[in-house]
């Protein structure tokens, strides 16, 4: 393999460009080529990324024998059938989150790149934020001791603001679940190292037909509990607090922070500040590099398995609201 990646970004859309933005503070980066069905879209988006081709077409994109790796960074619903895309013609994949719509899908595109050797991950940029892997590190050594209690919570009001399409769109898989409600409930998972024994949830389904406010409460045994939130109503705090028999720790804007603080009983506040460079989705970038040049078919630090249990959760919350895509 070359000393520079290969990328390709499928889909030209908002969280593509801010993609395209990331690889150019990777140095063993190179965008390569981009796909947009969008007559004229790819076109503009090479040119101002500077990507060497474009296409109008993904079945020319995933052919491109260049490519190291495709970026799927399409609308939700189509997160599987792009991703199976690239898998069948055998090139590597980091799927935007969520991985898929449901854990049926998460299932059988894990099972195809396991068939195929064929790299492939989620995109849960957050995993690989340099805060989050010392957070991650010190939970680890038991710094606050026995974890009990978690909270965290991801809102952002939608009233009197440009949003994409896709957030009241059931057609697209929309909603603050898919859209917002998998950080906290990806981050439960970092920090209890398992997923939940029960699950107590309420979620408003708007008239939309798309989930729009919800609350959910995980009991992870032996009386160890979580409590989550995700909205598209009202603004929320981004922050979260893990707590335990030691001391608790408070995470602020947990999906990208860059600092935390720790409070250990009797002790001195203790502050961990860790910036990151750019928009934050390179270190996910480096993580895909690494391991494609080990030779790796998925990522110790996010591994499929983690995402496929990340969306059974997904599943069961939506199923206790009675929320079905119609694509489902």
């Amino acid at each position: 393999m070359a000393d520079k990646i290969r990328w390709g970004i499928l889909g030209c859309g908002r969280i593509a460009r801010t993609f395209a933005e990331s690889l150019q503070h990777v140095p063993d980066a190179k965008l390569a080529a981009v796909a947009s069905k969008t007559p004229g879209r790819a076109a503009e988006f090479a040119k101002i990324f500077n990507a060497e081709r474009y296409y109008e077409d993904y079945q020319e994109l995933v052919k491109d024998e260049s490519l190291d790796v495709i970026y799927v960074a399409t609308t939700h619903n189509f997160h599987y059938e792009h991703a199976l895309l690239c898998l069948e013609n055998k090139k590597a994949v980091l799927c935007e989150k969520p991985f898929t719509v449901n854990s049926k899908q998460a299932e059988d595109l894990i099972k195809v790149a396991r068939r195929n050797k064929v790299f492939l991950m989620e995109a849960m940029w957050t995993r690989f934020l340099p805060c989050i892997v010392e957070l991650n590190r010190l939970l680890s050594q038991n710094i606050i001791g026995d974890i009990g209690f978690l909270r965290a919570d991801f809102g952002n009001s939608t009233k009197g603001r440009d949003v994409p399409k896709y957030y009241f769109d059931p057609n697209l898989a929309g909603g603050a679940l898919l859209d917002l409600g998998v950080y906290p409930v990806s981050f439960a998972r970092l920090v209890f190292k398992k997923s939940p024994v029960g699950i107590k949830t309420f979620g408003y389904i708007a008239d939309s037909k798309v989930d729009v406010h919800a609350a959910y409460m995980f009991e992870f045994g032996f009386g160890k509990v979580a409590m989550l939130s995700s909205s598209y109503s009202v603004d929320m705090p981004h922050d979260a607090v893990i707590c335990g028999t030691e001391g608790y720790i408070k995470v602020p804007d947990f999906f990208h922070p860059t600092q935390f603080s720790i409070h250990l009983n009797g002790r001195e506040e203790k502050v961990v500040r860790i910036p990151f460079v750019s928009n934050g989705l390179n270190y996910q970038v480096q993580e895909v590099n690494k391991c494609l040049k080990e030779g790796k078919l998925e990522s110790d630090i996010m591994p499929l398995n983690e995402s496929l249990e990340v969306m059974k959760i997904l599943d069961v919350l939506r199923a206790k609201w009675g929320l079905k895509y119609p694509m489902e």
